[in-house]
């Protein structure tokens, strides 16, 4: 392997190789795309992504696939859908939910639906996780959550609402048996989130790092563990877009290890990681 050229993992034919100029062009088109900043760190993982596509598509390198990209503007979905990150699971970073249900739903008067935005919801871990907390904390009905993602392979996937059952681990028992339902048969192994629940998420493809759709305004905000992957400036928009977004009193929720400071004005730091907007 020469200092030019990165090798997809796990592949040895000389298809599989990316040059410097190559990596840097799907730089240019995630940023242009999704706003996602791809450091040169990520040029084995953009390689390994992209590797089996290139198998698919028959063609050589990853320059025929740029110029694919650029004469086929569907597949430019599919690439974005093959780089970007989707690490999630059931009840990740607890204290959001356990700050949900003990801080955020019993101040809901109830006078209007309480809504919920999981913006960057990968294959549905996150809002179905919030599902079963509002679930359990003000009933069946009156409440919705919109679910977002740039990707739409892994909408399809959260939508389907069924999982390998190893996805269950994180989630409490007698939530489990809640809001869940075993699967048996062709289906055992993998468990299914209730249609009870799963009618009150709605599944949409949205890209923040574009004007936003009507999507109405929303109780709480979870955009978490997503920032890392944009600029400062990426960063800064995309958060007043949402912010925009957030009722009067609201609050808006990012990753653990994620800040909104100097990126926001008019949300005030509730505890780390989790601001509120003016009543």
């Amino acid at each position: 392997m020469t200092i030019a050229e990165i090798r997809a993992p796990g592949l040895a034919s000389p298809l599989s190789t990316m040059s410097e100029a190559e990596f840097r062009e799907f730089q240019r088109m995630i940023f242009a795309e999704a706003g996602i900043h791809m450091p040169a760190s990520k040029r084995v993982m953009v390689a390994g992504r992209l590797a089996k596509r290139l198998k698919v598509l028959g063609l050589g390198s990853y320059g025929e696939y740029s110029q694919y990209l650029r004469r086929d503007p569907a597949e430019k979905q599919i690439a974005v859908d093959l780089l970007t990150t989707n690490e999630t699971y059931f009840f990740r970073e607890p204290r959001h939910f356990d700050f949900l249900r003990d801080h955020i739903l019993p101040g809901h008067t109830r006078h209007k639906p309480f809504r919920l935005w999981s913006a960057a919801c990968s294959s549905g871990e996150e809002p179905y996780t919030a599902a079963m907390v509002l679930a359990d904390g003000l009933g069946a009905t009156g409440w919705d959550i919109l679910a977002s993602d740039i990707s739409t392979q892994v909408l399809d996937r959260a939508r389907s609402g069924r999982y390998p059952m190893a996805r269950a681990q994180k989630i409490p028992r007698d939530c489990l048996r809640r809001h869940c339902l075993k699967g048996i048969g062709e289906a055992d192994g993998t468990f299914m989130v209730d249609s009870a629940l799963r009618s009150r998420v709605n599944f949409q493809q949205i890209n923040l790092n574009t004007r936003l759709p009507e999507v109405g305004m929303f109780d709480v905000i979870f955009l978490r563990n997503v920032m890392i992957y944009f600029n400062a400036e990426t960063k800064k928009q995309i958060v007043a877009r949402l912010q925009a977004q957030l009722k009067p009193g609201g609050y808006f929720i990012v990753g653990h290890s994620e800040t909104l400071n100097g990126l926001q004005e008019g949300l005030q730091a509730v505890m780390p990681s989790v601001y509120r907007a003016s009543a």
